[in-house]
């Protein structure tokens, strides 16, 4: 199978786009196992306080060191904010001394990324894969096992006590 072949098969299996985001989160289980809720910006706006909204729906970053996550330290798994799937555990928490809640890895299939350029440098962008809520941002400078760290405003994560995953 040559590459046009394989990308007219892609266009017509749902598109394009499904395919390159499925390319970029490797990590990621298929769609369809984790089914995806849809909602109108005005249903997102009136569902959560204006602080998680201005985060999970517009992209916003929280202050450095404002979280009380930061210094969560018990078992368990943080969650989307927005939808309450989870998508990290807390064995994989670290204090990265950013300011922000940090993860060496998330729980499979749960983040989606995307290349934001906002900055006018292309960084990796994370979001749950359920609702879309914006996380934050994966760099290369995290420690081992996979020298990744995904930075995560505390707004856009729920903590749930407990045995974690």
């Amino acid at each position: 199978m040559n590459r046009r072949t394989f990308l007219l098969g892609a266009l017509a299996l749902g598109g394009l786009s499904s395919l390159v985001s499925r390319l970029q989160a490797a990590e990621n289980l298929p769609s369809d196992v984790i089914k995806k809720i849809v909602k109108s910006d005005a249903e997102w706006k009136a569902l959560l306080p204006l602080d998680r909204y201005k985060i999970l729906r517009k992209e916003a970053t929280e202050p450095r060191f404002s979280s009380p996550l930061n210094h969560e330290k018990r078992a368990g798994t943080f969650a989307c904010a927005g939808c309450d799937l989870g998508l990290f555990s807390s064995k994989t928490k670290y204090d990265s001394g950013t300011g922000w809640p940090s993860f060496y890895r998330a729980l499979p299939g749960r983040v989606g990324t995307k290349v934001d350029t906002f900055l006018w440098r292309p960084r990796t962008e994370y979001h749950c894969i359920r609702c879309g809520g914006h996380q934050g941002h994966i760099f290369d400078d995290g420690p081992p096992p996979t020298g990744k760290r995904y930075c995560n405003n505390g707004l856009a994560l729920r903590f749930h006590a407990g045995v974690a995953p």
